[in-house]
């Protein structure tokens, strides 16, 4: 026999054949979940939701102040009584449908009652706005149509 018919085992991979092939899947799998994290949509993050308790006390507050400077310009004399009434009229309306989502503000008396609104806002409108805003009739007194439009804000539910 020669010497050239001798047996000589395979030929082993060395060690960086390893490295590199475990630096390609790290790679790979960093590539995917970067691809999968930049084209993920954005995450909606919905406001707080206050609660509807908070929300009428709030607007009670607002609307309160509104109605007592109301008040008090009009008996400084900066608003005459029809001015003044429909002022009130106006915040009475505005807060129901602020808080409601009625559209009080553009309604009439008559739609206001087909839609069986609270009985006060009715009342106030009926008794006090109404016949302060519209001539012939002279005005009620702005301060009576301004403790209507409160008991309107604090009996609205």
């Amino acid at each position: 026999m020669s010497d050239d018919d001798l047996l000589y085992p395979p030929t082993q991979y060395g060690p960086e054949w390893l490295v590199l092939l475990l630096a390609i899947v790290a790679v790979l799998v960093l590539g995917g979940v970067l691809v999968a994290v930049l084209t993920r949509p954005p995450r909606v993050v919905a406001p707080p939701v206050p609660h509807p308790t908070l929300v009428l006390t709030q607007l009670r507050t607002e609307y309160l102040a509104r109605i007592d400077d109301v008040e008090r310009r009009a008996r400084a004399g900066e608003l005459d009584a029809r001015r003044a009434h429909a002022e009130l009229s106006r915040l009475m309306r505005g807060f129901v449908g602020e808080y409601s989502g009625l559209e009080a503000p553009v309604m009439t008396l008559q739609d206001l009652r087909a839609r069986g609104v609270h009985p006060a806002l009715l009342d106030a409108i009926g008794r006090f706005s109404y016949p302060s805003i519209f001539p012939p009739r002279n005005p009620v007194d702005p301060v009576l149509g301004a403790e209507a439009a409160r008991q309107v804000v604090h009996a609205w539910h």
